[in-house]
């Protein structure tokens, strides 16, 4: 569970959270793009150290990052299995069948260190900054309206339909179902063909509810821009450490 007065407190109190919305949305946007573009082992000490600067004038604890590496992290462990002993040629240690290669281990390190890194300024990013203000300074941006609400509305209705699931699995197991033979197969098609029905109806009823109030016109208000010059420093800092990457890349 993420500490919300700890996340609540990075919003309004730390460096990140007073900075800009405008200029920080496209600042480390950039940053991230230059994160994934590097293929060069001795830069990564660099994403590393930057990471961890951008984390720390976030205000965030460490917990807040750790429960939320959780479900991404499980792509890094199936990495983790893969690369290091099927991607290369050259074999460090081998035991029957089974190799660890080297290109497979560099590879290896070079995909956890730039996830690390481009995890970190992800959530530095969106937990200091609230979901309703992100998606105004979109539309600010000359993002559509469509897609930032539709991104609004995604975020939200995902824990409605988390709870429906929850009540349906509960409703189902007291009713003595198991879900663990072939024949449950049959059953379990049928909860998530009604779930996914209800869902539609409910999506339905919201939208004609809102275009009663209004709502399709597109005339939004949108955030104040008030930018001040520790604003616009850190927006220059972004820039120049996302341009010396790239040009470390290509000189170095």
């Amino acid at each position: 569970m993420i500490n919300g007065a700890a996340v609540g407190s990075a919003e309004s109190g730390s460096l990140f959270g007073r900075w800009e919305t405008r200029l920080k949305l496209p600042g480390l946007i950039i940053l991230v793009f230059s994160f994934s573009l590097v293929q060069d082992l001795r830069l990564l000490p660099l994403l590393l150290l930057s990471s961890m600067i951008i984390y720390r004038l976030s205000a965030l604890p460490f917990t807040c990052l750790v429960s939320r590496v959780r479900l991404p992290g499980f792509f890094l462990l199936a990495m983790a299995v893969i690369l290091p002993f099927w991607s290369g040629q050259t074999i460090l240690w081998q035991f029957g069948p089974l190799a660890l290669r080297l290109e497979g281990c560099i590879s290896l390190l070079l995909i956890t260190v730039k996830f690390i890194a481009i995890f970190m300024v992800v959530v530095a990013l969106f937990a200091t900054t609230p979901l309703p203000l992100l998606t105004r300074t979109m539309r600010a941006l000359g993002i559509p309206w469509l897609l930032t609400d539709l991104l609004l509305f995604s975020y939200r209705y995902i824990f409605q339909l988390s709870s429906d699931l929850r009540r349906t699995h509960t409703a189902a197991h007291l009713r003595g179902f198991k879900g663990i033979s072939l024949i449950s197969l049959k059953t379990m098609a049928n909860v998530t063909g009604s779930l996914l029905v209800r869902s539609h109806q409910q999506a339905e009823r919201v939208f004609q509810a809102m275009t009663l109030r209004g709502y399709g016109n597109g005339d939004q208000a949108l955030p104040e821009f008030r930018p001040v010059v520790a604003d616009y420093l850190l927006l220059a800092a972004a820039v120049l450490l996302s341009a010396a990457i790239v040009l470390a890349q290509i000189f170095i």
